[in-house]
């Protein structure tokens, strides 16, 4: 009895090259957009900082948040740049910024971040 003739399975040369190419331009972006999300972080981590704080004045905590900046290398947002107010004898801290990353020649990926303290 003739053995019946087996499906090949796999994945041919085309269907490679695409999934490697897709996989490739994933890496990138993600290569490049990564310093802007550790940034968010650093900003949002900060701002909680000064928030626990609790500062007296919109200018302590502006002042407090340049000289967090000073250590922080990767944070590129001005102390102006936030937006102080108190709730309940409490300070808020809202941060709202846009960062574009160039991908290529004309192409550029804009990202749009937004955090307030907690």
């Amino acid at each position: 009895m003739p053995q019946p003739a087996r499906r090949q399975r796999g994945l041919s040369l085309l269907g490679l090259l695409f999934w490697g190419a897709l996989i490739a331009m994933a890496a990138v972006v993600g290569a490049k957009v990564t310093p802007t999300v550790m940034e968010y972080y650093t900003i949002k981590r900060a701002v909680d900082t000064i928030a626990r704080g609790n500062p007296a004045t919109v200018a302590q905590a502006k002042g407090e948040f340049e000289r967090i900046k000073q250590v922080e290398y990767s944070i590129q947002l001005s102390g102006n740049d936030l937006e102080v107010t108190k709730v309940n004898d409490r300070v808020k801290i809202h941060f709202a910024y846009s960062r574009e990353v160039a991908l290529g020649g004309p192409v550029y990926l804009l990202l749009k971040y937004e955090g307030q303290s907690n």
